[in-house]
């Protein structure tokens, strides 16, 4: 059986996050998705709309996903090896290097592929983006009254 992992925070789900599940499903057999927990989404993003365990749940509820779980707090690396993935699959937005990750794993015992997912066909949909437009008409509607 071959696990892919897939990490993010998932914040605000939307479809591009469903793009980017649906093709990292297609690289195994089974999906497993960490998703950031608060503080880390924190250290690398920003403070996240929807808290750590709902937003585990709604990705674990997504069709591609086989089991969702929250990152470690203190190593990013530690879900790496307890789940053991043959494949990691990054999305085109995250940070993180390929060769570094490959590299990483390999040091702690847990060889892997990593696989960079292309962006979504509506990644105008992305959170950011959508926060962007929702503040955009907030602004407009104080505006006119």
């Amino acid at each position: 059986m071959v696990r892919v992992m897939a990490t993010g925070v998932f914040d605000l789900l939307h479809s591009g996050h469903l793009y980017f599940l649906t093709e990292a499903r297609k690289l195994g057999d089974e999906l497993v998705v960490v998703v950031a927990r608060d503080q880390t989404a924190r250290r690398l993003k920003r403070e996240p709309y929807v808290p750590e365990h709902l937003r585990r749940e709604m990705v674990e509820a997504l069709k591609p996903v086989d089991q969702a779980v929250l990152g470690s707090t203190s190593d990013i690396y530690q879900t790496v090896v307890d789940l053991k993935p043959a494949i990691i699959a990054l999305g085109y937005n995250q940070v993180w290097n390929e060769r570094e990750v490959t590299a990483e794993c390999e040091r702690r015992g847990v060889p892997v592929r990593v696989a960079r997912i292309g962006p979504s066909p509506h990644d105008e949909l992305a959170t950011r983006k959508i926060v962007e437009r929702i503040l955009e008409r907030a602004r407009h509607n104080e505006a006119v009254k």
